[in-house]
């Protein structure tokens, strides 16, 4: 087990490589503005983010940090962490999206870091720099760390875990920093997610040693130490809950993640090559340089130790593992999106120190991809941003400065100065992000989240009671319920009304031929949701 390394370095083959002095300030700005920047411009989105706030909230509010509960109610969807964090993060900094959707930019920061360790042991200086510059500036990075939820939190920790598990297999003896630091990252996992962090992990190491014929060195994840920290990490918690809810195991191993995984079940039926174009999106604006993995020479002697052979089963791992899913979400291959950077970046790296021409040309084709897709999206864009109330002046500027910072790119690139042109693609990102959260999310809000809808009623109706719901769909059903606190009653016909009535705009017009007398007070959730107030009957005998 503790013999040869199996895995070796190639950090050595890099070239005179150094960070510019402003390129340290260059990488803290992206990670501020694509990690941590307008976690807030938006309100709660989805039927998820809802949900998962509000057990977090219940947690911080009633100190039970065993059982999740939505309103009361035991709900074992998934396990602790993401509550356990949102909930301290509410206690700190107050209730709000912010501390909801925190946890999730932290571990896409983790993410970021455990991945430029990798780069840096694995492959040098150079491919550190590359993979803080294009992996934060992803689109998976960019929206799973504004989202309250678990994912980024799984994807965060399985990449650390697996990021000490390169470290691992490049030493001939690891030592029990690294092993502890393997089992808390795997076990903490679990509590973000479940048991698929075992089996994407274990599935990556047992693939790469079936195909590199390193079968004892994966039982170096079976030392006693790792094994230890992983069981007082996860296990805890699940024997606690299992203890004080006697359903939790039945309805989380078996209806969440069995029956999730074995049947359609939970209505998220997907074909079996659903997650290729979710892969392609996560990586934009990168995944042009996937060209560079489909033309880099292994020879044998690499095939059998190098890093990118365990990376590439590390990425491969979840992409198959869902793929056979009769359940597909977007956020179940974020894990492959971290090691599929590092494959890129890597192959990059390779053409920029050996084929500068063929590096100018993937740099350039990812300007000439972002302009081309933007002027023949334009009317589409146009279209979406209407709905959402951005007025033309703002959309224009925004296109203007993604559209020049297109050319600019591809203007380095026909300079042959590729990293250039990574740098401002790079930049580009961050600014259009920006740009979006202080002049375009604010806009869109009443139209994407309950929030503003909420927020009218109580201008409107300081103490909040006496108001019902009618035809909301169940995003906004969700986000309402959590702006007010508590489980708003379905009004149906045949039941009193309430004083105040939140409904879906057509709802709300038919109305009137029920005879039922009322007056729109609040347009801001429109069409999705619109404030109705009953009038008395005193007013409508007037």
């Amino acid at each position: 087990m503790n013999s040869a390394a199996p895995i070796r370095s190639r950090a050595a083959e890099e070239g005179n490589f150094q960070i510019p002095l402003w390129g340290v300030p260059l990488i803290l700005l992206l990670l501020y503005v694509c990690l941590f920047s307008g976690l807030g411009a938006l309100g709660l989105v989805g039927p998820d983010e809802p949900r998962y706030a509000a057990i977090a909230r219940a947690m911080s509010e009633t100190h039970d940090w065993i059982t999740p509960r939505l309103w009361g109610t035991p709900w074992f969807e998934k396990p602790v962490l993401y509550y356990w964090t949102a909930g301290i993060a509410m206690r700190l900094f107050g209730v709000s999206e912010f501390a909801a959707r925190l946890p999730s930019a932290l571990a896409a920061l983790l993410a970021v870091v455990a991945v430029a360790w990798t780069a840096l042991r694995s492959y040098g200086v150079s491919a550190a720099w590359y993979s803080l510059l294009m992996l934060p500036t992803s689109v998976a990075m960019i929206g799973f760390s504004r989202a309250a939820s678990p994912d980024m939190l799984f994807a965060g920790l399985l990449t650390a875990a697996m990021a000490v598990a390169v470290e691992i297999l490049q030493k001939p003896l690891p030592g029990p920093i690294l092993r502890v630091a393997f089992g808390f990252f795997l076990g903490a996992a679990v509590l973000a997610k479940g048991p698929a962090a075992v089996i994407l992990a274990g599935g990556a190491t047992l693939l790469w040693a079936g195909i590199s014929h390193h079968w004892r060195a994966a039982f170096r994840f079976l030392h006693p130490l790792i094994i230890l920290v992983f069981c007082v990490t996860a296990l805890p918690w699940y024997i606690l809950c299992a203890l004080r809810n006697p359903d939790f195991l039945r309805v989380f191993i078996w209806q969440h993640n069995f029956e999730r995984y074995l049947t359609p079940v939970f209505q998220h039926r997907q074909p079996f090559w659903f997650y290729v174009p979710v892969l392609f999106t996560a990586s934009l604006p990168w995944f042009v340089m996937a060209v560079s993995l489909v033309c880099t020479k292994w020879n044998k002697v690499e095939w059998q130790d190098s890093p990118g052979i365990f990376i590439f089963c590390w990425a491969l791992l979840p992409f198959l593992f869902f793929s056979f899913s009769q359940s597909k979400l977007p956020g179940y291959v974020l894990p492959s999106v971290p090691p599929l950077f590092l494959l890129m970046i890597r192959g990059m790296g390779r053409f920029i120190n050996f084929n500068p021409k063929m590096a100018s040309f993937l740099a350039g084709g990812t300007g000439v991809m972002w302009v081309v897709s933007l002027l023949a999206s334009e009317k589409v864009i146009r279209r979406i941003a209407h709905i959402f109330r951005v007025s033309d002046s703002r959309l224009t500027v925004l296109l203007a400065v993604a559209v020049a910072g297109g050319l600019i790119t591809i203007l380095f690139s026909l300079a042959k100065k590729p990293v250039f042109a990574i740098i401002a693609t790079a930049l580009l990102i961050a600014v259009l992000l920006a740009f979006m959260n202080l002049e375009i999310l604010p806009l869109a809000d009443s139209r994407i989240s309950a929030r503003s809808a909420a927020r009218d009623t109580f201008r409107l109706n300081p103490s909040g009671q006496n108001v019902m719901v009618f035809g909301l769909t169940r995003d906004w059903n969700y986000g309402m319920d959590y702006y007010f606190g508590r489980e708003l009653t379905e009004w149906t016909p045949g039941m009193a009304l309430p004083e105040w009535l939140l409904a879906d705009a057509g709802d709300a017009a038919g109305f009137t031929r029920l005879g039922i007398q009322f007056q729109e007070v609040s347009l801001i959730g429109e069409p999705y949701a619109v404030l109705i107030h009953i009038l008395p009957l005193s007013e409508e005998s007037q």
